[in-house]
């Protein structure tokens, strides 16, 4: 299978090129410099060069805080971008794997989000994520949209290791403590993508590594896995105003991919032990 990869000076797609390659297939990593998503012409020629059988679409404008002043580029990556990319692959009957976010949703639900229940994002970058994903279902019969949230990876720059950085640095970290999520890693994440590509079973899947926990446990167990002195200090999100709404429940129900037959990331702290042992 010939498989582009857009993306891949990011976390995520870095790590699904990697281990697409792994696997033997022949894969085009692509980002900014290979060709500008937000050109139809650029991105049209682009992939009528290479004739993928599949796209894992990775790129994405991801700065949430900035997006609020700087819409206009982030609807021109996430959404005009999308569309420039579903419409070059419209004529070659490709698979069309789309990464989209938790934030597509309010956060005000209290139970875990199911992949059907009503989307009303509250920021920029959500709403663009979400016009992304109805390009997709759109343009592309054969696709799959899959939500992640609380990414980390090797390549890039992420929530463990800021906590890293600032818990060799200080004595106490102050961590907001009442929004609640999923943390997600990319090799798991990416393992996930590849055997979704293998598989016709197309739709909107939720996938996130297993279990819950707020930011703040995040960065308790990050301390207690790194051997880190330095103390978490819980604090509520009205202490840690930003520009963009954080969801207050992150929190993505994987009972689609179960039923569908696929396997689920492992549990959140295993992870993150693999992760550190990746970056030691």
């Amino acid at each position: 299978m010939r498989i582009l990869i857009t993306g891949c000076a990011g976390q995520l797609g870095h790590d699904v090129y990697e281990l697409l390659k792994a696997k033997g297939e022949t894969c085009l990593a692509a980002d900014k410099a290979d060709f500008d998503l937000t050109s139809a012409e650029s991105t049209t020629g682009f992939v009528q060069a290479f004739r993928p059988d599949a796209v894992v679409h990775c790129a994405a404008y991801t700065a949430v805080d900035k997006a609020e002043e700087d819409s206009a580029n982030c609807y021109a990556v996430n959404v005009a971008g999308t569309k420039n990319l579903c419409a070059a692959c419209k004529n070659l009957d490709v698979k069309f794997v789309y990464v989209s976010t938790d934030y597509v949703f309010d956060g005000e639900k209290k139970e875990p989000y199911e992949t059907e229940d009503k989307t009303n994002p509250q920021t920029v970058y959500g709403l663009t994520k979400l016009g992304g994903e109805n390009a997709v279902r759109q343009s592309i019969s054969k696709h799959f949209i899959v939500r992640t949230a609380w990414v980390f990876g090797a390549n890039g720059n992420n929530f463990v290791k800021t906590m890293l950085r600032l818990g060799s640095e200080r004595d106490t970290l102050n961590v907001v403590c009442d929004q609640f999520g999923s943390p997600t890693y990319t090799k798991d994440l990416a393992r996930l993508i590849c055997d979704m590509l293998e598989t016709d079973r197309y739709g909107t899947y939720h996938a996130t590594n297993e279990g819950f926990c707020s930011w703040a446990e995040f960065a308790y167990e990050i301390m207690r896995q790194s051997g880190s002195n330095a103390r978490v200090v819980p604090i509520t999100s009205s202490e840690y105003p930003a520009k963009a709404k954080r969801p207050m429940n992150s929190k993505l129900s994987k009972q689609k991919l179960i039923d569908n037959g696929f396997t689920p990331l492992p549990d959140w702290k295993d992870a993150l032990r693999r992760f550190l042992k990746e970056i030691d």
